[in-house]
């Protein structure tokens, strides 16, 4: 259910989780309790009232996650409801260090050929020609 009017108030471990930002109240509720979660840059506790316009912000595996306030929410609901209740502010995610660590990022990046169907694996002199050709 949507708040009616701006004057409603919803408790902030409740919206993050209503919103479906966490997977339960619970999750939601122990964020807020360790400092996690921020609103408009100072740390909240989970009772906080949550008010339109507020920016919450936490860091979640590596990722900083950032999101405006746009509607209240009283209970859970769908995704596609939910998704209008706040706008995502969040940074884009950095690239995956594991394939800058393996080198793939570079491999990833470059054009890559097409072969026709049905011509089979390349030979071991065509893969040669073909490393030669892409060095």
């Amino acid at each position: 259910m949507i708040a009616k009017n701006t004057g409603d108030k919803t408790r902030l471990d409740k919206w993050l989780w209503s919103v479906r930002l966490f997977k339960t109240r619970s999750l939601s509720t122990e964020a807020c309790t360790a400092g996690k979660i921020k609103v408009d840059g100072k740390g909240a506790k989970a009772s906080h009232a949550v008010k339109e316009g507020e920016t919450i912000s936490f860091r979640r595996e590596s990722r900083e996650h950032v999101y405006k306030v746009f509607k209240l929410i009283a209970t859970r609901v769908s995704a596609e409801i939910a998704h209008t209740c706040y706008e995502d502010l969040s940074p884009p995610p950095p690239p995956d260090a594991k394939a800058i660590k393996r080198g793939d990022s570079a491999f990833l990046q470059l054009p890559q050929g097409r072969r026709d169907r049905g011509t089979g694996r390349p030979t071991k002199r065509q893969r040669r020609d073909i490393d030669d050709f892409l060095e």
